[in-house]
């Protein structure tokens, strides 16, 4: 079974963290006895499970790109400013 990375599973809701730790926890009971054919399916579930939070971890990238940009606009428009009154 694949996890999903740590920033993802911090930006789950608690529904969907129990809900993805039960489903790890079966696909880990079906690799040990060697049903991959069934661990697959419950590998699609998973990955269906963590959508909303990888969705969550990049509405959290494009919010800091947009803060960083209007950092740097006005730490533009204040260089500007401070060369005119100069």
């Amino acid at each position: 079974m694949r996890h999903c990375s740590v920033q993802v599973r911090g930006l789950l809701t608690r529904d969907e963290l129990d809900r993805y730790n039960a489903l790890m926890e079966v696909g880990s009971f079906l690799e040990s006895q060697s049903r991959y054919d069934l661990v697959y399916t419950v590998q699609k579930e998973v990955d269906l499970l963590v959508q909303p939070g990888i969705e969550r971890l990049k509405e959290k990238g494009r919010d800091r790109d947009r803060a960083t940009q209007e950092y740097l606009a006005a730490k533009e428009r204040q260089a500007l400013e401070d060369s005119e009154e100069s």
